[in-house]
């Protein structure tokens, strides 16, 4: 058991997953910050600063818990954007391909296929 715990450390699992983690944290504080400082009164200017917090069934607290998803919507919809930011970097679109010279010559031989139809056509009428 401690050589597979060897084995699953030296693999590097762990440094990535560490990684992660201090990479999510400091994300986390950068997507708070701009949730609650800048899209959140934004929202406001539109929706007269609506505190949800405010709401409370029995010991309920309804409103903070109604925060907290809005919360969780923006930040998973800044994080989609920024993920798929990354993806398009690293994943460009696809570069139109250039037609192989046999494909050119299939083009030709059709366009002069249908010129010569149409030309035996109009000869006829």
């Amino acid at each position: 058991m401690l050589k597979e715990f060897k084995d699953f450390i030296s693999r590097g699992n762990v440094i990535d997953l560490a990684v992660g983690v201090i990479i999510g944290g400091a994300f986390n504080n950068i997507v708070n910050a701009l949730t609650k400082y800048i899209l959140n009164p934004f929202i406001g200017l539109f929706l007269g600063h609506i505190d949800l917090s405010s709401i409370v069934v029995g010991k309920f607290k309804i409103g903070d818990f109604l925060n907290s998803i809005i919360e969780f919507l923006i930040i998973a919809f800044v994080v989609f954007l920024i993920v798929k930011g990354i993806n398009k970097l690293h994943h460009p679109q696809d570069q139109p391909t250039q037609p192989t010279p046999e494909q050119m010559s299939e083009k030709y031989l059709e366009e002069i296929r249908d010129y010569l139809k149409n030309n035996q056509q109009n000869l006829n009428q």
